[in-house]
């Protein structure tokens, strides 16, 4: 049994408070010389990427519906176990979930955990209507346990004490601390802790001080909250049965005999492509690749000797023009993509392999491996969970296997001219015809030319295994092939 320390923190809804209660706490825990562990609920790589930043780990994604309600009690339990308190960021409301019964909602995982929940309430305007609102989640789940409230947005010494005491009086639910509403120039963003773009955070690779941030956040939380207080929470939790713990590492000289048969999998990972999800880098690893990570970006060294690529999504189109001038690096993947190289592409990595981006009435070349450009809009595209089932031959997926996943991209597919269109759409071909979502164009989605498979949806390898599998089973073929030519031309030579 498990007795691992663990909180959810939750929120009435999409910005209340909840990523920076979130960071300031997992701050404070290592100022007490604790080793948190992050987790995040939702399909989410920048709130993640903040929240590992600031427990000095990686953030392992808690989604009921990516990775199944199955694997998460097990997911959870065999990463927590190492650490001195897990912190569980939720999403939305704390209700919210897929349908009328909440299902997939942060109360629904915090049951699943049996995790307390520290409830995060945005104060603005209100009084002893507070206490009605706890009071009502109380009744709404009876079941739920609730640790405790931190108010946000609080006015001053009197609005807090209105609130706390009318809270405490109707509910008895403890009030854990009061977050003064900031003033201008009290974070490092002009008022705001994290700079906001498009509908989340700006992300901790793009942030010009993100160390800063942190360090507001930590204490902010520290001066405001009763951070003990939160951990009595944390640590009074039942015992859950533990998940089978992952097998150990062999000896020094099994891990060297490993790295040196294993597929080489490139990685394009920098501030323009920033989302992925450890556990799939991880499975990657656990399968026996040895991972490269390359950057794309102006300057950053020639094209990797790898056996795959894996492209993940990110925001290309704030470093167009970077990624646009490595010509070279553009040259060798499309040479490379003509050879056979598998390349697996996520949303960012579907537009890096578009013909072009246009920004502001600029077209930046980019790989031009398929027959479009993209654009950007003002609105989501797509914005949610999505669903898709394969139905054509491709380098990583059996046909019939079903993608869970998520889709949240502003860029817009940009057809070519007529001629040059229909003859690169000869080569290309749809691998996937969505069952939820939108996909690339008509309810299709996962464009195949070659070994490249690019798509719109991002997926989790808990809840879609066949991922990593079809990852190391591609990179074998191309490796294979690639000896059978070297033996091939070196026969060959006189």
């Amino acid at each position: 049994m498990n007795r691992s320390p663990r909180v959810v923190v939750a929120g009435l809804k999409g910005g209340s408070g909840k990523t920076t209660l979130s960071l300031g706490l997992l701050g404070a825990f290592r100022q007490r010389g604790l080793r948190p562990l992050a987790f995040k609920k939702g399909p989410d790589y920048i709130d993640a990427a903040w929240l590992a930043a600031a427990a000095g780990a990686p953030c392992y994604n808690l989604d009921p519906f990516l990775i199944g309600e199955e694997n998460t009690l097990p997911s959870f339990v065999s990463r927590a176990a190492d650490a001195d308190i897990s912190l569980v960021e939720g999403n939305r409301g704390i209700f919210d979930g897929m349908d009328l019964q909440g299902s997939q909602s942060t109360a629904r995982l915090a049951e699943l955990l049996s995790a307390p929940v520290v409830l995060v309430m945005d104060a603005s305007k209100m009084t002893r209507t507070a206490a009605a609102l706890v009071l009502g989640i109380m009744k709404f789940d009876p079941a739920l346990a609730l640790g405790g409230v931190v108010l946000n947005q609080v006015a001053g010494a009197r609005h807090e004490t209105m609130l706390r005491r009318s809270i405490e009086h109707y509910t008895g639910v403890a009030v854990l601390g009061a977050i003064p509403r900031l003033r201008s120039q009290s974070g490092p963003d002009g008022g705001k802790l994290l700079t906001e773009r498009h509908m989340g955070l700006l992300a901790c690779q793009e942030h010009p001080d993100a160390e800063k941030a942190l360090e507001t956040a930590a204490r902010l939380i520290t001066e405001s909250v009763d951070v003990e207080g939160v951990l009595r929470v944390a640590r009074g939790v039942p015992a859950v049965k533990a998940a089978s713990r992952p097998a150990k590492r062999g000896s020094a000289e099994e891990a060297v005999k490993k790295r040196r048969a294993a597929v080489v999998i490139g990685v394009l990972r920098d501030s323009a492509f920033q989302f992925y999800y450890p556990e799939n880098l991880e499975a990657l690893e656990a399968l026996g690749a040895r991972l490269e990570v390359v950057s794309p970006l102006l300057g950053k060294g020639p094209f990797p000797d790898v056996d795959a690529l894996y492209i993940g999504g990110g925001f290309p189109e704030t470093h167009a023009a970077e990624l646009s001038g490595n010509k070279a690096f553009l040259r060798a993947l499309k040479t490379r993509i003509e050879q056979g190289l598998p390349v697996y592409a996520e949303c960012g990595g579907l537009m890096y392999l578009a013909s072009h981006i246009e920004l502001n009435g600029r077209r930046l070349p980019m790989a031009g491996i398929f027959p479009f450009g993209m654009t950007l809009e003002k609105r989501p595209v797509a914005h949610g969970y999505s669903a898709a089932r394969v139905c054509a031959k491709n380098a990583f997926y059996p046909e019939g296997t079903v993608l869970k996943g998520h889709e949240f991209h502003y860029s817009n597919p940009m057809r070519l001219a007529r001629k040059t269109r229909l003859a690169a759409e000869e080569k290309t071909s749809f691998a996937l015809k969505m069952e939820r979502g939108t996909g690339i164009e008509g309810a299709m989605d996962g464009l195949v030319y070659k070994n490249v498979f690019a798509t719109y949806t991002h997926t989790h390898v808990l809840g879609t295994p066949e991922w990593a599998s079809g990852m190391l089973a591609a990179a074998k073929s191309f490796r294979k092939t690639r000896s059978f030519r070297k033996k091939g031309a070196a026969a060959a030579r006189p």
